[in-house]
Parts: C-alpha cells; sequence; structure tokens
C-alpha cells in the first residue's frame, strides 16, 4: 500500500483553489440573481465595448451559441444591448447599457471582497511573490503549447503566449485579480 504524500500536491492544490474560488464567485452572483459567466461577460464588455459575439466567445473561452444565450438573458434585463456593425450587417457588436453600471460597480465591489477574502492573512509580500509565481506558471504553459487557447490583452487583441525562456511579466497583484471573475 503507497504512502500519501506527506507535502501538498501543487496540481491538486491549484485546481483546488481554482474550484473554490469559482464556487464563491458563483455563490455572490446568485445573491443578484445572475451566474459567474453572466459577470465575466459584463467585466468583458465594460473593458471592451462594442465587441462581436464571436469575439467575445473567444475571451470567454465559450461557444458563441453560449454568448448569444447570455446575451439573450442580459438584453432581457436592459444590461446589454445588441448594436448592428456598420461595415458588416451579419454582425452584432455588443454594448452595455446604462443600466448597467451599478451592477458593474456593485461585481467591483464583490470582486475587491474576493481578493480580500484569499489574501486573508497572507503578507502583501507574500502575494506580491505567489501572483509573480502564477503568472509566470501561465506564461510557461502559454508557451509550451499544449494549453491550445490564447489570453487576451487589455485591447482584446490574441496574446498567444510568451516563450517559456521570456521572463515573466511585471503585472502586479492589481493587474492579476483584474482577470478574476
Amino acid at each position: 500500500m503507497s504512502q500519501l504524500p506527506t507535502e501538498p500536491d501543487l496540481l491538486l492544490l491549484l485546481h483546488d483553489v481554482a474550484r473554490l474560488l469559482r464556487l464563491e464567485t458563483d455563490r455572490r452572483a446568485r445573491l443578484h440573481g445572475m451566474n459567474r459567466a453572466q459577470w465575466a461577460m459584463l467585466i468583458k464588455l465594460s473593458r471592451h465595448p462594442g465587441l462581436s459575439q464571436k469575439d467575445l466567445a473567444e475571451l470567454l473561452e465559450v461557444e458563441p451559441m453560449s454568448v448569444a444565450r447570455l446575451t439573450d438573458r442580459l438584453a432581457a434585463r436592459n444590461l446589454v444591448e445588441r448594436r448592428a456593425d456598420p461595415r458588416d450587417r451579419r454582425i452584432w457588436r455588443l454594448h452595455l447599457t446604462e443600466a448597467a453600471q451599478p451592477l458593474l460597480a456593485e461585481i467591483e465591489t464583490q470582486r475587491g471582497a474576493v481578493a480580500a477574502l484569499i489574501g486573508n492573512g497572507i503578507p502583501p509580500e507574500t502575494m506580491d511573490t505567489l501572483v509573480t509565481g502564477l503568472l509566470r506558471i501561465k506564461a510557461t504553459l502559454l508557451g509550451a503549447g499544449r494549453c491550445g487557447a490564447a489570453t487576451h490583452d487589455e485591447t482584446g487583441a490574441a496574446d498567444h503566449g510568451t516563450m517559456a525562456g521570456d521572463a515573466p511579466s511585471e503585472n502586479t497583484t492589481a493587474d492579476a485579480e483584474q482577470e478574476m471573475v
């Protein structure tokens, strides 16, 4: 019979923390009659107004049909509107409505609360080291080309990762928290 490892398994720990973070975010979104995917969509549209449904699907790493359903639900709540693309009538551009602004403020409040929760008891210098390490892991995995998905920068442009030997990003804790939903 094999013994259980005496040291934490990094892969399982990362998986468990990500799962618990999703559960906490889902719980908070449900308090507002929404879900994490809807929150993510609102956040992405606040940062990149006028995205097409296809572009938003790529950013959210979901199928375009999922974005169409999310858009339908958010449009029914008067939070998102579809506008025809002036250059291509087949494309709908998504925009937040004025009614979405108070909800976005609440989402940011909740994101801050979750960030405070996960950082509770962790000294700032340790948190900075943790974020730097996680960014390095992300860059290495993207550089290895095994993830199969591009990330997107703040302009919405695809970033297919850095090479494994590249220097880690100089992102701060706040930058990393911006990606949390």
